[in-house]
């Protein structure tokens, strides 16, 4: 379905996600099945500006197109049965694949893995908390710092069939404070691939054209500007950066 029909076409629900914080719909537009996240249904936050949590999500999509890794499936604005809210194109993962996991200390792979934080379970064994080590999900760790994202948790990446990885529930992004909160810490400290300084390249760039423009709609001044310093910052260090801010490392729930 084109863009136009997905953004004017009927917007069918079917069903609700009940765990979610905020108001979550399934729904179908056409054939497609869709998630639909009303402006009317966000929880108000402490720290972010209330009802701005899907503008950040569809950001949050333009910088992914920006960088071309496909990290965030389509998503856009438009109104619904409760009224203007984000909608993303719904994507099935794979159930057999885990890119984050708890595994017990003495079973950490010695290879294809990161290892993030210790801790124990609730019978005081100990475990370590684990991602892949891939490039697909090296860029995401990238996209997370670019748009600064304060939730991202092992059951916010979708492992699909054929190895990519979706990122999704973005509602908590580009604040201009450190806010980064994330279970992808396994390549911190370690520099950036070309590839990825390329991807940096092209949003900081974007910034002072098309996506700049598309962006403003979305943010506030002080929230661009925030996002054009953490990309120079990505450029001039060419490093994964520390933990930094007040606030915990990691989100929690880890999933």
């Amino acid at each position: 379905m084109s863009q136009a029909d997905l953004v004017t076409a009927e917007l069918m629900l079917t069903g609700r996600l009940a765990t979610a914080s905020n108001a979550t719909f399934l729904g179908r537009i056409g054939g497609d099945a869709v998630v639909y996240k009303p402006v009317a249904g966000e929880a108000p936050l402490w720290d972010f500006p209330g009802r701005t949590l899907a503008r950040r999500e569809v950001a949050s999509f333009l910088v992914s197109e920006a960088l071309g890794w496909d990290v965030v499936p389509r998503t856009w604005l438009r109104d619904g049965p409760f009224g203007e809210g984000m909608v993303q194109l719904w994507q099935e993962r794979d159930p057999d694949q885990s890119p984050v996991d708890l595994v017990a200390a003495d079973e950490v792979p010695d290879t294809g893995w990161r290892a993030v934080l210790e801790g124990e379970d609730q019978d005081g064994q100990q475990i370590v908390l684990v991602h892949e080590d891939t490039p697909v999900l090296r860029r995401m760790a990238v996209f997370d710092v670019i748009v600064n994202n304060a939730d991202r948790k092992g059951d916010h990446i979708l492992a699909m069939e054929g190895g990519h990885r979706y990122g999704v529930d973005h509602g908590l992004t580009f604040h201009h404070d450190d806010k980064l909160r994330t279970v992808l810490w396994g390549w911190l400290g370690e520099p950036l691939t070309a590839e990825e300084l390329g991807g940096v390249g092209r949003v900081a760039d974007g910034l002072d054209g098309e996506l700049g423009e598309r962006l403003a709609e979305l943010l506030s001044a002080d929230e661009l500007a925030a996002l054009a310093a953490r990309c120079a910052r990505l450029q001039e260090d060419g490093l994964f950066p520390a933990p930094g801010g007040d606030m915990p490392a990691v989100p929690w729930p880890l999933f």
